[in-house]
């Protein structure tokens, strides 16, 4: 997994610029997951290193229909099938969402509760995070009945662990030592 982190993040970064450069940062993004969707197909990854199918056409699979025959999307898919890097696309897709994110001021941050979360208590915590990071804050919410009440906050380097599990844990450690 790290070897194609390795291989995508330069093609992602170049991506990421050309996109950028152009104000097409969202449009470059839903091409990019079309095309790591495309790439993450057992049937497409079958063809993968095929010598009887050229860069040319196994690139033409990860184009969206519609696309300009001289996009420089299309150029790009084109470099990325001619170096054989057509396989770390679902990789390419998520380093450059990153950038994306990173370049809109967007934090995306994982909250489990142990129970649902109503919207409100969605926006409160949405708008505490903001204060918090600077940043406009984007909230995808998952239920784990393990942590038995509170809520775990993943924003990326920083996880905020207000569950009772993890403050169970913390009691048994702080007595245990």
């Amino acid at each position: 997994m790290s070897s194609a982190l390795t291989l995508a993040r330069p093609y992602a970064r170049a991506a990421f610029e050309i996109a950028h450069a152009r104000g097409k940062l969202g449009d470059w993004a839903g091409k990019l997951a079309y095309a790591a969707q495309v790439a993450a197909d057992p049937r497409v990854t079958a063809l993968f290193g095929n010598p009887r199918i050229g860069a040319a056409e196994l690139g033409s699979l990860f184009v969206p229909n519609g696309e300009d025959g001289d996009s420089p999307f299309r150029a790009f898919i084109a470099t990325l099938a001619e170096n054989g890097r057509l396989p770390v696309l679902p990789e390419i897709a998520a380093l450059f969402e990153e950038l994306k994110l990173e370049a809109e001021r967007v934090l995306k941050v994982h909250v489990r509760t142990a129970s649902e979360v109503g919207e409100v208590e969605i926006a409160k915590l949405r708008a505490a995070l903001k204060r918090r990071f600077g940043r406009d804050i984007e909230i995808d919410h998952s239920i784990d009945a393990d942590i038995l009440g509170g809520a775990i906050i993943d924003a990326g380097d920083v996880v905020i662990d207000g569950s009772v599990r993890g403050r169970l844990e913390r009691l048994e450690h702080a007595l245990t030592h």
